[in-house]
């Protein structure tokens, strides 16, 4: 009996089936030390224990999207490994904040398939829960990925494709307990900006870029315990080339964003997001972002800002998305749509 675990190939996925992840993970300080050696992040509420206990976060949590990597990671193995390449995210919805300590398991159920047309591939659409040490839901999202067939003479299965909302309505977002932004620091975060400072349909250039390396991206990829093959072995691909793990330039163009976006501290919610080119070592990696809603929270003090961030392969002074056939603009890499909380 073979002891080695393949992955699952695209003809392995049942509409309904639940997967439960190996290797639960401890979340450590070691993690956001890590994390910020990483990516040049500077928001204040997971720089500072000081800062965070001001707006009432006790103890202070990891970054947001370290826990998301972190729960997305357990995934890789069942749903992934045999990827061509991840496609997009929806419905994601960041439910508590993770604190050194916490331990987050991950499970899935199979929600959606669809065969290409070349039949050598599929799309599987999952959707994961992350919970931690006491049951208790940190997250949860659903993502479509690409996925090779073992076997391209393998039947078709039937085609089923999830409808998946267009964005996490205001109401449903959920705010972290004892959240209060009522005496926020502007001097302490960076910037003076609030909700009432933004209007739907401003762009903000963030004007920094960094390019990409070998060493970075795979040390982060490792460090989330993705194990997909086309992130670490050149063999992987027809081009030789390791192609970068897509969470890692979302953490790179969220971080890049404080410069504009300093006071969008916390991600309450992922709308979408889609991965609309690869990215490679050498690659220079800027964002900007567009404002899409402007809206209140029952919580003390607390807004929330729905922003567009784009990352794209060099930096676009026209803040582009689209060309005029409705494709994605030369360049881009990620178009992601999210709600942020914000003070007002």
């Amino acid at each position: 009996m073979p002891k080695t675990n393949p992955g699952n190939f695209f003809e392995d996925f049942t509409v309904g089936q639940v997967i439960e992840h190996a290797t639960p993970r401890t979340i450590t300080e070691g993690d956001r030390a890590l994390y910020g050696a990483i990516y040049p992040t500077r928001f204040a509420v997971w720089s500072s224990a000081r800062f965070a206990a001001s707006v009432g976060l006790t103890p202070a949590p990891v970054e947001d999207l370290l826990a998301f990597h972190v729960a997305f990671g357990k995934t890789v193995p069942d749903v992934s490994l045999n990827a061509v390449a991840n496609l997009g995210y929806a419905e994601c919805r960041f439910h508590r904040p993770v604190v050194p300590g916490d331990t987050l398991a991950t499970r899935s159920e199979v929600i959606g398939l669809k065969e290409n047309s070349n039949g050598r591939t599929g799309v599987v659409w999952v959707r994961s829960t992350a919970t931690d040490q006491a049951g208790e839901v940190v997250l949860d999202w659903a993502r479509w990925v690409m996925v090779h067939k073992r076997d391209p003479e393998a039947p078709a299965p039937e085609t089923v494709v999830p409808q998946l909302a267009d964005a996490v309505a205001v109401e449903d977002l959920v705010v972290p307990a004892g959240l209060d932004l009522t005496s926020y620091d502007v001097v302490a975060a960076g910037e003076p900006h609030r909700l009432g400072d933004y209007e739907v349909g401003e762009r903000i250039d963030h004007v920094d870029g960094v390019t990409l390396s070998e060493a970075e991206h795979m040390m982060a990829t490792r460090l989330w315990q993705n194990t997909a093959k086309v992130h670490f072995n050149a063999e992987a691909r027809p081009d030789g080339r390791r192609l970068v793990y897509g969470g890692h330039v979302i953490s790179l163009a969220r971080a890049l964003s404080f410069n504009g976006l300093a006071n969008a501290q916390l991600v309450a919610a992922i709308n979408a997001g889609a991965h609309t080119a690869p990215a490679f070592a050498g690659d220079t990696v800027y964002a900007w972002s567009e404002v899409l809603d402007v809206a209140e929270t029952p919580a003390p003090g607390v807004g929330a800002l729905r922003l567009r961030l784009v990352a794209t392969k060099g930096r676009d002074e026209t803040m582009t998305l689209r060309g005029e056939d409705g494709k994605y603009a030369p360049g881009v890499l990620l178009d992601l749509d999210y709600w942020a909380l914000v003070p007002r």
